[in-house]
């Protein structure tokens, strides 16, 4: 979904932690097909690639602890809406000027300046 709404270019940088659905081939060579640059922090050490662990912990407090266990196609249902509806498109962001993600996405500039990391 995200390939297909932002058309990344050479060298995007999809950030992540090293779970298994984000380091088997199949998702590996998604984003090869795509040009997109992983970045994947070491096992343990959620220093290595901050961005993806501040989302999950923001996801987790403001999401999940606290909700009452629900079946795994409900906590799809509400993951799904919390990104779409929730921090894409309402919450504010302080690392990116207090924009939206939508608000950040629609004014940025391209990213035709960067080349792609080996």
């Amino acid at each position: 979904m995200a390939i297909k709404r932002r058309n990344p270019k050479l060298g995007m940088t999809f950030h992540s932690y090293s779970g298994v659905q984000y380091a088997c081939n199949e998702f590996v060579n998604l984003l090869k097909g795509h040009n997109i640059v992983q970045s994947m922090s070491r096992r343990g050490n959620c220093w290595d690639n901050a961005v993806a662990e501040s989302f999950f912990k923001t996801l987790k407090c403001e999401l999940i602890y606290g909700t009452t266990p629900l079946s795994p196609k409900q906590m799809e249902l509400m993951i799904f809406e919390y990104i779409e509806t929730w921090y894409n498109k309402k919450r504010r962001h302080l690392a990116i000027g207090n924009l939206t993600i939508e608000e950040f996405w629609n004014n940025v500039k391209p990213f035709n300046n960067y080349k792609k990391v080996a």
